[in-house]
């Protein structure tokens, strides 16, 4: 198991140096951060005054050795449009952009699973079919559009829910939160719906269609043989088996969803990293995008190392291969 983690770290750290090299490299190609901080209207003197204090004089190498030093240390440098921390901007908006990948995280497992086993169950219902139905538009609909349908019905014409910002938070230390006021749970729920939708339906399919295999299992069949009831042949022994492909989608999913949640974020104008990413693209602003870049990097290779230690820890088979191998 050491050895196993140990190779997953060395390999997280490969990925991370290859990320950083891309995201550094865009410093150097989406163009001239001299000319964005002094304008095009700057003397020669002040520009290669601001190209040595920005360090950009230096050879790529070293240049590239000191951006890995600040990096690792949270350390962006400024915002090109706002002449703040990048660390400073990230810090105030992964509040919002974390609550709401929970939220549609956790809409996605709660719905998705329960959909997927009562479908692989009882595939001929009517409610099967409507799962099913819905799982398709799920897939086929593109995200902004999802969002601008729940607008137009819950926020326009029924008046439930508020369609776009964050609602009312508070203060939790540095942190900020929705969750504790009626009108931050309120402002969540279209976005978390819109959001985990296409999640929903991957996990729904996934679980659908494992639980249909392994209920073709032999073990099953003998478990039934022995007179088992079928809550505890389809809960305790076949969902539990089905659910060790869906704990790598849905950890690999969760990645995806704060990859992803720029779309999201920016429908529904959530104050989130989303929204701060479409506003520094607009702008140019490459610190903030090197920044957005490493750092949804690292979070899909924490994810992705943490699913592979439990997958390796709950599935006998892979430690078996591994003993194997030695």
């Amino acid at each position: 198991m050491l050895a196993f983690a140990l190779r997953r770290l060395v390999q997280a750290a490969v990925v991370m140096l290859v990320v950083g090299l891309i995201a550094f490299a865009l410093f150097r190609f989406v163009g001239d951060p001299v000319v964005f901080m002094l304008g095009q209207d700057a003397t020669p003197e002040d520009r290669a005054r601001m190209s040595a204090d920005l360090g950009l004089d230096r050879p790529f190498h070293v240049q590239y050795g000191a951006f890995l030093s600040r990096a690792v240390q949270g350390d962006f440098g400024l915002s090109l449009k706002q002449l703040r921390p990048v660390s400073t901007l990230f810090a105030e908006r992964l509040p919002a952009t974390l609550e709401l990948a929970l939220a549609a995280a956790l809409f996605a497992l709660a719905a998705g699973i329960p959909m997927g086993v009562h479908s692989a169950l009882k595939p001929r219902s009517w409610l099967s079919q409507v799962f099913l139905a819905v799982s398709l538009a799920g897939v086929s609909l593109p995200t902004f559009l999802i969002g601008i349908l729940l607008i137009l019905v819950f926020a326009v014409q029924l008046g439930w829910l508020p369609s776009f910002g964050r609602g009312e938070t508070v203060m939790l230390g540095a942190w900020s939160t929705g969750l504790l006021t009626v009108s931050g749970l309120k402002a969540l729920v279209l976005p978390a719906i819109t959001l985990g939708l296409f999640q929903m339906t991957l996990i729904m399919r996934l679980t659908r269609a494992e639980m249909q295999e392994v209920l073709r299992a032999d073990f099953i069949r003998f478990a039934r043989a022995r007179g088992l009831p079928d809550r505890s042949v389809h809960f305790r022994h076949a969902l539990r088996n089905a659910l060790l492909p869906v704990i790598t989608v849905a950890g690999l999913q969760l990645g995806a969803i704060i990859a992803f949640a720029i779309i999201t974020e920016t429908v529904f104008q959530w104050p989130g990293m989303g929204l701060l990413f479409i506003h520094s693209v607009m702008f140019a602003d490459v610190p903030v995008m090197a920044a957005y870049l490493c750092l949804i990097a690292l979070v899909f290779v924490t994810i992705n190392l943490v699913v592979d230690l439990l997958y390796h820890a709950i599935d006998p088979r892979l430690r078996a291969d591994a003993r194997a191998a030695h």
